[in-house]
């Protein structure tokens, strides 16, 4: 039998799991205190030297909370499912939204009265003191005017922490911290001071020695705490529980652990504390079941038990939680923090390092039920097919996990980058879908979203972007009459906008090495304690900066369906392609209102306008207050049917519908979504970033390609303004009808190798097309035939259309329903609708 289903969870488990589930996350403020405390106290000192007073403060202050049966403990928040704001990077957004932030579409957090006044209080001292104001300064006019207009945003990093990141747990679990701070003084010993920079090492190391202190401390105080539980408890069972976990928090992760229960522990501790350091998401586990195996391999631990303790962590994943602005929260909602943990692959020698605690990862995917951790597998040619068998049954239980990257060729392309191999060989996922090496690099994935469908809009318009001069002119479209004049404008905008892009990355890059240096993590990323440099000056052995993409398919099914229709049939001309697209092709321009129902005042398509505004950019020159006007008189107040098409723009637009597209495994089509990817990519590799590194590009969306379709207008595949894009590099919804096998073919083509910071590839099967034995080999198969044609990464919803459309209707009756977004996994009902919607239309496969 290649089924073998899963076993149920432990009632601990289930009670752990329904504390997530019904938690209303809050928005805490004693970090935030803690934090302005600390940066008042420190005026004038090294950025390095404050940042580890920051952390000795939060560590040695912080509340202390052991919740209810819990086995692994630490908590970032006291309460389940919560978050503290880090004022230190950004915080004016936050107080803008006290009053609706319990009340917003998406993600909402509650926040009490006492903690607005606290944070009031605290943020007074932050302005033009933070990460986001330093960056901001740093940006030319002429790059904020490209954020503001929607080409591309920067605002993960603008507004937060970097994160994206995966340390060294295994050393922390061999050697403890007690192992750094031996490390630690041992370079500092080393140092030869007549060398002048000898005085900036001195600096981080007496840092990491502050923040490791402060660590074992924060440990140690859970330790007291649980003895303080255990004294006043009074079932003999959970008191003992208690006193191990005091047992345990003694050693680790001062020491090294000594057994599994000891590693979890230890590890979980490490998980929080960088997290408590900076509030950068996608803090993210990395090869899980390599680090932890030799604590269970000569363990006599009852494996069931051991079972329930990857399970806590499980559910300890789920209870991090961030807090993001209302229009950032509609865009990645279902509170996802993107902590990925991945599992299998090979060792440094080329092996396969499949092992027991691999699968125990897949059990407690079932077990938990929830969408962290962001699950992921490595497969290659030698993986075991129990292992691949096992990992296609965990993502028919229709939780968007595991997502699955393949060896052969994520392995090369992190060596044509100039990783070596056997670190190239231990790499890990970051985030979404970003594989970097292991704890040696600060990748800053997910740098910036850039939007190549936007880029093209713009060289259709002859440079211009919403009424203004904002790219090269390149020739206005009636004059681009060939296909390569059409390419060649595109590449010219393509490569003002990238050289704009790495500008403010850049400039961000400059803002966090100068004021958020962080000695906690750095000190586990290797080399910084060698070198003597935080992961932010540039202490990493690698060092890149990863923006991401998205609307290749869109920017190649409109170029080719220019090529057969204008050029090839000439069943248009380029003035009537021009004429439909400025019309939106006769379709009532508006960014979709419910059919039949009244838009809800003069200003309510401003009103979406900025808010989309909000995430691009703090600032630019664009004048916002025309805009608004514009788009009064546009949109005037009053019943608005968002999809009647009237004129004569409605056969062009069928022809353009009817035009083959990218996801079919047609040859001439897909050439040109890949050329389109290539001149993105292209255009990334010529930079460079402050710490020593290369710009590497990506081409994944998160879920923006929802949010930052609202900013492009009709496109030449057929597509209204304001649509949603096609996410990652899947085909566009409902486009690829031939097949699964078709559509990953065309997918395959795209250079995945080239694309090194991630590829995100979507499919969708109906439960009934991977049901039962044949079921499962089909699976399989669809995963192994993508990764042999060269394919990077693989995720599925394994869910019907009914079922979303339904939960979507009675979101009360399915609260426990799970779906992947993107790289992220989220409970369906949490979901922005528009969000809801492209998962919807995504196309559902049969096999």
């Amino acid at each position: 039998m290649l089924e073998k289903g899963f076993s149920k969870p432990t009632e601990r488990v289930e009670r752990l799991r329904k504390v997530i589930i019904n938690a209303m996350p809050q928005v805490e403020s004693e970090r935030a205190c803690l934090a302005t405390e600390a940066y008042k106290e420190t005026e004038g000192l090294p950025a390095i030297m404050r940042r580890a007073k920051v952390v000795e403060k939060i560590f040695t202050q912080l509340p202390v909370t052991i919740r209810e049966d819990e086995l692994v403990v630490g908590s970032i928040t006291i309460n389940p499912r919560s978050t503290e704001i880090c004022p230190e990077f950004s915080y004016d957004w936050v107080e803008k939204e006290f009053d609706t932030m319990h009340s917003r579409m998406a993600d909402p957090f509650e926040i009490s009265d006492k903690v607005k006044k606290d944070l009031h209080e605290a943020f007074k001292y932050w302005d033009g003191k933070t990460t986001s104001a330093l960056a901001d300064s740093y940006m030319s006019p002429s790059t904020k005017d490209c954020i503001s207009n929607g080409i591309f945003t920067v605002g993960n990093y603008f507004y937060g922490g970097v994160g994206h990141v995966n340390v060294d747990y295994g050393k922390i679990l061999k050697k403890g911290f007690r192992g750094v701070l031996e490390e630690t003084i041992t370079a500092m010993n080393k140092l030869d001071m007549d060398d002048p920079e000898s005085i900036r090492k001195c600096q981080f190391y007496n840092a990491v020695i502050i923040s490791y202190n402060a660590a074992i401390i924060f440990a140690h105080r859970y330790a007291d705490k649980a003895r303080e539980l255990a004294n006043v408890e009074l079932n003999p069972v959970r008191k003992q529980e208690l006193l191990q976990i005091a047992a345990n928090c003694d050693r680790v992760p001062e020491y090294g652990a000594r057994n599994f229960y000891e590693a979890c522990q230890s590890f979980w501790f490490i998980q929080i504390m960088v997290q408590i350091e900076s509030n950068g998401h996608s803090i993210s586990p990395g090869r899980f079941d390599q680090y932890m195996y030799p604590y269970l391999k000569d363990d006599n631990i009852d494996r069931k038990f051991a079972q329930e303790l990857v399970d806590c962590i499980w559910v300890k994943l789920n209870d991090v939680n961030k807090t993001r602005d209302e229009v950032s929260a509609q865009a990645f909602a279902g509170y996802a923090v993107f902590q990925n943990l991945c599992v299998g692959g090979q060792n440094e020698e080329g092996q396969d390092a499949t092992n027991e605690v691999s699968y125990m990862c897949m059990e407690a995917v079932a077990h938990v039920k929830l969408p962290a951790p962001s699950f992921s597998v490595r497969v290659h040619q030698n993986s075991p097919m129990e292992f691949l068998y096992r990992a296609c049954e965990v993502s028919r239980l229709g939780y968007g996990v595991p997502a699955f990257y393949n060896d052969e060729v994520i392995i090369l392309a992190l060596v044509a980058r100039g990783v070596a191999l056997k670190d190239a060989r231990d790499y890990s996922i970051i985030g979404c879908v970003e594989p970097q090496a292991g704890h040696r690099t600060e990748g800053w994935h997910d740098a910036a979203f850039f939007n190549i469908a936007k880029v093209l809009e713009i060289t259709l318009n002859n440079g211009r972007c919403n009424g203004k001069q904002l790219g090269p002119k390149t020739g206005e479209l009636e004059e681009l009459d060939s296909m390569e004049k059409i390419f060649d404008a595109y590449q010219k905008q393509m490569e003002y906008f990238v050289r704009h892009l790495a500008m403010a990355d850049n400039a961000v890059d400059y803002a966090h090495m100068e004021r958020a240096p962080l000695p906690f993590m750095s000190a586990m990323v290797d080399d910084c304690i060698k070198v003597g440099k935080s992961a932010q000056e540039g202490g990493a052995i690698y060092n890149f900066t990863g923006p991401q993409a998205f609307g290749v398919a869109d920017s190649g099914d409109s170029l080719y369906a220019i090529k057969k229709n204008v050029f090839d049939d000439k069943k248009i001309t380029l003035k009537e392609l021009k004429e439909a697209l400025e019309a939106n092709f006769g379709v009532s321009d508006c960014i979709k209102p419910p059919c039949n129902k009244p838009v809800t005042g003069a200003m309510s398509e401003a009103d979406v306008y900025e808010a989309v505004k909000k995430i691009l950019a703090s600032t630019g020159s664009i004048d916002i207050a025309t805009l608004e006007s514009k788009l009064t008189n546009q949109y005037p107040s009053g019943p608005v049917c968002c999809g009647e098409q009237t004129g004569k723009f409605t056969t062009i637009r069928k022809i353009l519908q009817n035009t083959d597209s990218f996801g079919n495994d047609i040859e001439e089509v897909d050439e040109i979504a890949v050329r389109c990817g290539k001149i993105y990519c292209n255009e990334v590799d010529k930079y460079k970033n402050p710490r020593g590194g290369q710009f590497q590009a990506g081409i994944y969306p998160v879920s923006a390609n929802v949010l930052f379709g609202k900013d492009v207008l009709a496109l030449p595949d057929g597509r209204l303004a304001h649509e949603p894009l096609a996410d990652g590099v899947s085909p566009r919804q409902g486009k690829d009808v031939t097949g699964p096998t078709a559509a990953s073919n065309s997918v395959s083509k795209l250079d995945h190798a080239q694309a090194s910071n991630g590829t995100l590839y979507n499919q969708k099967f109906t439960p009934g097309a991977v049901k039962g034995e044949q079921g499962l080999k089909n699976f399989v198969s669809i995963v192994k035939s993508y990764f042999d044609h060269k394919g990077s990464h693989v995720q599925f919803n394994v869910v019907d259309k009914q079922t979303l459309l339904n939960a979507q209707e009675h979101p009360e009756d399915n609260q426990d329903l799970i779906v992947r977004v993107a790289g992220y996994s989220a409970h369906f009902v949490t979901l922005a609708k528009e969000v809801q919607d492209d998962i919807i239309n995504r196309t559902e496969h049969d096999m």
